[in-house]
Order: structure tokens, then sequence, then C-alpha cells
């Protein structure tokens, strides 16, 4: 005879738990599964829904620890089962972007085998302490722990469809008394229906957290997001030159802060405008020029959103971050500084950052003052409030160092420099491609940044300036384009921002530009901040262990930027033998001399990372780093 126990309570809405529980093996057998060794895992027989994936199609029968455990894999989760008996152990997920099917992602060396160190949380709200549940299944129902998105950068996560969502917001109540926390007083669920948990954050065996961002404890998983999760391969296949072969090996592309590849869309885009509307802009009455001014203006549009400007008039098209900040030190800093003046930078600064406001400084008799950094690399506030004062024209920082990763917390350095009656300028090259930039919410007088970083053409950039402040400077430029009206007694000037685009600018790339922006918002800029933060986390995990390296940069909010140092090797000699195995990074000193000589080195290796990177090029660079430094000790 069965007892039926009475249901939880259910919000308004949702569906009864049988009905959500033949969801969830839909949902099962309509994802990818996977076998994966976890250690320490007992799993005797059937574990999962009927004809799920997450069933061995021999049989799953008892087994010994270690023994390869179906997991099913879904966007942005790991659902784990465990049978009676088993002692928990998690798998710390893939990615959404690294679906599990992918042979050599890596995911067998981020097994974690420590269950006690989670906190369960059902709908973003605490279960009770990690000792409320046991470490083996008492209960003839499955287990299924769910781990969502680690170190999310945002208060949303991939909406991975309704079933999921549903499931994620769910009371579920543990199948026993024994087994069920103090915190939900609800009766037990049928032994039928599984019961599901979610992981919030996980410790790995060497004592590593994986990390949360702040307030990410209290964002429910799978809230919903304007994207859908993704799949790096589907991404990869995107990039063209991604499938290029280097001394007969697959290119591996980590050298994504010189330089990011281009989406073929953005190839496309730029062929046809050669193709079907190669005009200047602006000056005449043919079709043509109406195309190109038409597609030339949507990319500026395209700029305007996607950095959350106020003005499209407020963006205006240069080569790169370099001439833009030349733009604006001649440009504004020729009116406004003066003999006595103070100019603020940081040490993290890139030398593009660094010259323009030295020769501003040399020619008007300024003195350039730099914020000092600790020995992680992270920017020390207390020193930059130390630094400002009435003489203070104008603060340059970088929102990531180029060379350390370091993530720079430029709103607070704007909001301080405005304090003391300063301007603030915010060198966004490294930062564009990898976070969501919001110019209004950083306060900065101006922003620059590059479209190469962006998956977008070399040649082609952004000055973006508050309207007050660019009305405010002349032009630095002269030449067609600009001008209003000429005589050879006075030239009366475009308004913003034809009045600093003289001649014929670089049209084709700025539409590439504006393509490239296409492709990053129908990806989803936080998607990709979340998925190359788990790269980057794990790949620093990775390289720190390996014996004689040395990580540059360790600060606790880093992004892209792997930059090390192995001992007994030359930068040059490591890039040599990384290069052989098709693995291109930089290395050299960055055009950061600065920083790294702060950091006590001339030069280093710098893997950079992007959204098309995969766990297992992260595998194959740390074999090979493994490779040289074992040499080097037994050599």
């Amino acid at each position: 005879m069965t007892t039926v126990v009475p249901q939880p309570s259910l919000p308004a809405g949702l569906p009864d738990p049988a009905t959500l529980a033949r969801m969830a093996t839909a949902l099962f057998s309509a994802v990818p599964g996977q076998s994966v060794a976890v250690p320490g895992v007992q799993a005797p027989g059937n574990f999962a829904p009927a004809g799920s994936p997450l069933t061995s199609p021999a049989g799953f029968g008892p087994s010994v620890p270690g023994t390869p455990i179906p997991i099913g894999q879904v966007p942005g989760s790991n659902l784990i089962p465990a049978s009676p008996g088993s002692v928990l152990s998690l798998a710390n997920r893939a990615p959404a972007l690294q679906p599990h099917a992918q042979a050599g992602n890596g995911l067998p060396d981020r097994v974690v085998s420590e269950l006690p160190a989670y906190e369960p949380r059902i709908g973003g709200a605490a279960l009770g302490v990690p000792e409320a549940l046991p470490s083996a299944v008492p209960s003839a129902s499955p287990y299924y722990f769910l781990s969502p998105d680690m170190g999310h950068p945002a208060p949303s996560a991939p909406d991975i469809g309704s079933s999921l969502d549903a499931l994620s917001r769910l009371p579920f109540a543990p199948p026993s008394d024994a087994a069920r926390p103090a915190a939900l007083p609800t009766p037990p669920v049928p032994q039928t229906t599984p019961a599901f948990y979610f992981v919030d954050a996980v410790t790995l065996p060497n004592g590593y957290v994986t990390p949360a961002k702040a307030g990410r404890n209290d964002v429910p998983p799978y809230a919903g997001s304007a994207h859908p999760a993704f799949d790096v391969n589907a991404v990869r296949r995107d990039f063209p030159i991604l499938q290029e072969r280097v001394n007969g090996k697959q290119l591996v592309w980590f050298d994504n802060a010189a330089t990011t590849h281009k989406p073929q869309s953005v190839i496309d885009r730029i062929a046809y405008f050669y193709e079907h509307e190669n005009s200047n802009i602006h000056r005449a009455a043919h079709a043509l020029a109406a195309r190109a001014t038409d597609a030339y203006e949507g990319a500026r549009e395209r700029v305007k959103k996607f950095i959350n400007a106020p003005d499209v008039n407020e963006v205006i098209f240069v080569r790169g971050t370099t001439e833009a900040i030349n733009l604006v030190a001649k440009s504004w800093g020729g009116q406004h500084v003066r003999e006595g003046d103070e100019i603020i930078v940081s040490n993290l600064e890139h030398h593009a950052n660094i010259v323009p406001w030295q020769q501003l400084a040399a020619a008007k008799g300024a003195k350039l003052r730099v914020i000092p950094v600790d020995d992680k690399g992270q920017v020390l506030l207390d020193e930059y409030r130390k630094l400002l004062n009435d003489r203070t024209k104008i603060v340059a920082v970088t929102q990531v160092s180029n060379a350390l990763g370091t993530v720079v917390p430029v709103k607070e350095i704007v909001a301080l420099a405005h304090r003391a009656g300063a301007k603030a300028l915010v060198d966004g090259a490294q930062s564009i491609s990898h976070m969501r930039v919001d110019v209004q919410d950083i306060g900065a007088d101006f922003f620059v940044f590059s479209g190469h970083k962006v998956f977008g053409p070399t040649g082609i950039g952004v000055v973006w300036g508050k309207r007050e402040v660019l009305e405010d400077m002349p032009p630095w430029q002269g030449g067609g384009n600009m001008i209003a009206d000429v005589t050879f007694e006075k030239t009366v000037f475009q308004p913003i921002p034809n009045k600093f685009e003289a001649g014929t600018g670089n049209i084709a790339d700025a539409v590439g530009l504006g393509a490239a922006i296409d492709y990053v918002n129908k990806v989803g800029i936080e998607n990709i901040a979340r998925y190359e933060h788990e790269l980057l986390v794990y790949g620093m995990q990775q390289l720190g262990a390996i014996p004689g390296v040395r990580l540059i940069g360790t600060a606790a909010d880093k992004a892209s930027v792997m930059s090390f140092t192995l001992a007994g090797y030359s930068t040059e000699e490591v890039g040599k033998a990384l290069n052989e195995e098709g693995i291109a990074v930089r290395t050299g000193h960055h055009c950061a001399q600065p920083i790294l000589r702060r950091m006590g080195v001339e030069t280093t290796v710098r893997p950079s990372l992007a959204f098309y990177n995969t766990f297992a090029e992260i595998d194959l660079l740390v074999t090979v780093v493994k490779r040289l430094a074992s040499a080097r000790r037994n050599g």
C-alpha cells in the first residue's frame, strides 16, 4: 500500500509537483548527457526519471567510487543524481557555453568531492546550514543538485525555459523528515518525485571557493535574462579564423587583450559596404552617399546605445583608444591645463594613457601624479584621495588593466575627481568586450575605446564625452567635413560630433564596428562576462598550481588577463614553446612598463581570454607550461 503524502503549498500559478516531475523528465530527455568521473560516489540502480539521458543505457548498476556518472546538462546548470546510499558529491558545472557533450572540455579536472561546503538554496532562499542535509541519501527518491551560475556578474541568469524556471522557484521538500532541513517545514513529497536543491558556491579540494559576486546569494537562480544561454561551439563557428592552423595545430587564440577576432557577420558587413554602399558621406545627393551616410550614422547610434550615452552626437569616431586620449589631451588639455596644474593617472596605465599626459604636462609646466597599487595590482584609493587637491585638472584611469586584468573601481575614482573639481577620463579599451559599460552610471566626462578590442575592425574607435565638455573644446584637427563655413579670414566649425571628425573618416570600419556591436548584443554581454569570468577563475587556478609559475596580478576583481612568469625561462621562450602548439599569447611589456616594474618584472607571458575560448584550450596551455616546468626541474 502506498501512502500519499500531502503536497506542499505552491505559489499561485505554478504546476503541482507531479506535473513538474513530468516537466523535469521531459527537460532532462531533451538535453545531452555525459559521463564524468565523480570521486566518492556510489550509484546503485536507476536514479533518474525513466527515459532520461541521466540513466545509463547499459543500466547503471552498483559501482565503486570513481565510476562515471551521467550528468544531464541544461544551459546554465548541472543536474547531479544521487541514489540511496550514495555519498553525495558535486561536479562543478561546465558553463552554459561549454556543453558536457564536447570532448575534452576539462570538466574532470574541476570535479568537486566535498559536498558539505555548499549552502543549499531553493529559489534564492537559504534552506539552512550546510549540515542540514546528510552526506548520504536516506530515501529511495532521487536527489538532483543543481549548480547555478558561479561568479554571476548581474542579478539575472540565462532564461533556460519555463520548466527549469518553475523548478527553481518551487519550495521542494526532501523526501523524508530525516533529510528535510528545518528551514522547510512543508510535508515531504511522494517518493516518486525528485527533490531539487540549488548550490550557490562550492569549495574545491584545494580550498579554493568558486566565487559568487557580491549580492549573488540574494538573487533567485534562473530569474530570467534578456538573452538565452549559448554554446561556445556555436560561437566559435562564427569566427572563421579560429579554424586556422599554426604549426599544424589548431589555433588557440589567447592574445585577446591585444586584439579580438572578427565574426563572419562583421567581415560580411564590411564587404557589403564596399560592394554596395562605398561612398564618402554627408556631402553628396546621390544614392550611394545616402547609403554610406545611413550606415555610418547607424553605427554611431549603435555605439550610443551600447554604452548608454544620452546623446548620439556625443559619440565621436577616431582611429582607436590612443587617438582618442590624444584628442582629449591636445584639445581639452591644451585649453584647460596651466602651469602648476596636476594630472592624475594610475600605476596600471597603458602607455597610451601615460605619454599624452606627460607631453601635455611638459608643454604646460604641469605635474603628472600617479595612483599607487598594492602587491596584487589593486589601486590604493586612500592614496588616491591624498593626491587630489584644487590643482588637479583631470584624472585619467583605465577600467581594466591590459597587463594585469585588474578591474578598477572607476565609478568611485570619477566621483572623487569631480568632488575635487577635476574632469575624469576612463580608458575602456580592455573593458568594452568583457562587461556592461554604462557611461551615465560611471559618470566620467570622457570614455574611450577601440573597435578591434570588441570584435570589430582595426583603425576605428570612439571618444564619448559629455556634450557641455565637448562643446567647450576646440577642434584638434582641421579640414573638410568639420566646417560650416570657411573664408580666408575666419572658419566656422560644425557642431559636435563633426567638429572632431575632420576629413574622410574610416567609414567602412565604423560600419563594421556597428556590426560587431550587433553581434555582441545578440550573444549578450552578461553571458559573455559570466562565461569569461569562469574561464579566468579556472585558468588562474590551474596556472597558479604549477611549480615555478608566478601569477602577476592577483586582484580580487579581474577580467580576461592571466599574466605570469615561469622560473628558469624567459617569457619569450615560453611564448615560443606555446606557439609550437598553436597557442598564441603575448609576451613582453605589453606597453605597460610602469606597472610591470612595480610588480618586480620587466616582461610577462600574457594569455588573455575572450568568450570563444574554452576550458579545453586552457587545459592545453596548462599542459605545455607544466611540461616546461617539469623539464626545468628534471633537466
